[in-house]
């Protein structure tokens, strides 16, 4: 199964810097994940929103210091990191 990690690109999460957490990834790539600038990930005013498929696992306000954490602890190491994840909800 393809292994994506989805940025949004929209206009709320862009306002809020969505665009350097793109950056930040895409100067760390990491093999066998695919870096998508997407658009708008519907949980507007809780951005930058980064969406780990398949894993189904959404980060919100992830500032671009923080991606070296996730693509190295979730991406690299399988763990999730619970204390970033926006809150499910029913």
């Amino acid at each position: 199964m393809p292994k994506h990690v989805l940025i949004c690109q929209h206009t709320a999460c862009r306002r809020a810097g969505s665009h350097r957490v793109l950056a930040a990834f895409q100067s760390q790539p990491i093999e066998g994940w695919t870096i998508v600038a997407s658009s708008c990930l519907g949980h507007c005013g809780n951005g930058p929103m980064v969406w780990v498929l398949p894993d189904d696992i959404k980060y919100h306000h992830v500032l671009p210091e923080e991606v070296g954490a996730i693509a190295t602890r979730h991406l690299l190491q399988g763990k999730p990191i619970a204390a970033m994840q926006y809150p499910r909800r029913p």
